[in-house]
């Protein structure tokens, strides 16, 4: 008995069907699990702590609390910065309803100074191998501080940084050694002595140890259900990332210094326009730094004072005396400018002497060159023939005659008879006609 022709179609038919129907499923089911799977999101700070750090910190932890994401991880390296900036960030952390894990990593970084503090904070702390934590010790404000004042620095940082280890129950000893004795520890240290809770090799390891730790959110408890959470990574913006350039403290300087030389020259070539632009766009970027920075006004007060000094010298005969002086106040004023003690956020004197050179030359030359250009001579123009030299074409007398000046006919008069051929000089001119006497 022969077979329908249409029969062997039909019996492949279901079985694909079934299968499509199956993988279908099978995708729908693993979507699902992705889009229920809790979420953490990671922010790398590899930075000196400034406010604008702190404002990136910030606005990554209410990214993470409106996407209701189950932790906050902070992967830091930083030297230290900025005590109100640190402790912007220590409050945002605090008040963070989403649970904020701290981790020193890659290997290599560090969090020392206002970083120690930072790690302290977190709800959870973690390093990578062959990290290191400490020197916490506070450091002069734009001087040495007397014994007093640094009694009293001390004094306050090491109570703040005692509070913040009780909360979140790590080592009081340890964090308080670290601001009066400046300790640092490595990572097996650190973990050792219950700075932090765990090491890990990266974020997926750092993930998987969190998993099921048990953290304080204010009054209340959480379990991180981090080991096979989605990562979602953040970076720094254009925004964040220009402003952060834009207030490092040589980039402050530098912008401040290029300010003041397209203004001045600008000033002192009228219509040049670029210069000017330049100059007020660089001063503007530099107020915006000085007001994430620490700024010392009566460093910026000498660096103008050195400026008015370098322009003096052009119009003041003090043989060199100004210009010194210009230069002194030049580089203490750079010394002075930032008002803190601490290293990363000053200037090197490898930034200050050339720039003190550079500066004292641009303008010593360019005030030189444009003074001179004010006080020459006239030369175009009717002004410009007086003292002009020429020979007489026709015999000039009282009543008139004619000079070649520049190559040009000018009608002329003089109180004494000329001959034709006569080398004579303009002494003044009068509309068209020129008076001129014998040379």
């Amino acid at each position: 008995m022969r077979s329908h022709p249409f029969r062997s179609p039909v019996r492949l038919i279901f079985p694909v069907a079934l299968a499509c129907v199956i993988l279908g499923l099978t995708a729908l089911s693993l979507f699902a699990a992705e889009t229920n799977a809790p979420k953490v999101y990671t922010v790398r700070i590899q930075a000196t702590i400034t406010p604008v750090v702190a404002e990136f910190v910030s606005s990554s932890l209410k990214k993470a609390r409106e996407m209701n994401a189950e932790a906050v991880v902070l992967e830091l390296d930083t030297p230290g910065g900025l005590d109100t900036a640190m402790r912007a960030i220590v409050k945002d952390m605090q008040a963070s309803p989403v649970p904020v894990i701290v981790f020193v990593s890659p290997s290599g970084a560090r969090a020392a100074s206002a970083g120690a503090i930072i790690t302290l904070a977190a709800h959870v702390a973690a390093m990578a191998p062959g990290t290191n934590i400490g020197a916490a010790h506070p450091v002069g404000v734009g001087q040495k501080m007397d014994e007093v004042m640094s009694a009293k620095a001390t004094n306050d940082a090491a109570a703040y940084i005692r509070s913040i280890a009780e909360q979140h129950g790590r080592n009081v000893q340890w964090a308080e050694d670290a601001v009066r004795k400046s300790i640092s520890s490595t990572e097996t240290e650190a973990l050792k002595v219950g700075i932090i809770d765990l090491i890990a090799k990266d974020i997926p390891d750092l993930l998987n140890k969190s998993d099921g730790k048990t953290v304080r959110l204010g009054e209340r408890s959480h379990t991180l259900r981090t080991a096979r959470a989605v990562v979602v990574a953040e970076e720094m913006g254009f925004r964040h990332k220009l402003l952060s350039f834009i207030s490092d403290p040589t980039v402050a300087y530098m912008l401040m210094l290029i300010g003041f030389y397209g203004i001045f020259f600008e000033l002192s070539n009228p219509g040049s326009v670029a210069p000017g632009v330049i100059g007020a766009i660089a001063l503007v970027l530099a107020f915006y730094a000085f007001q994430t920075l620490p700024v010392n006004y009566a460093g910026l007060l000498l660096i103008l004072i050195g400026i008015v000094l370098f322009v003096l010298e052009v119009k003041v005969t003090s043989y060199g005396m100004l210009t010194i002086g210009g230069i002194a106040c030049l580089i203490l004023g750079s010394l002075m400018l930032f008002d803190t003690g601490a290293p990363m956020l000053r200037l090197s004197l490898s930034v200050i002497l050339p720039a003190a050179a550079g500066t004292a030359a641009f303008f010593f030359f360019t005030f030189r060159m444009a003074y001179r250009a004010q006080r020459s001579k006239v030369s175009t123009g009717v002004e410009g023939l007086v003292g002009s030299r020429g020979i007489v074409k026709n015999e000039i007398t009282a009543s008139g005659g004619q000079v070649q000046l520049h190559g040009e006919l000018w009608a002329a008069i003089s109180d004494e008879p000329l001959p034709a051929g006569t080398a004579v000089v303009v002494e003044s001119v009068s509309g068209l006609t020129v008076k001129v006497k014998k040379q």
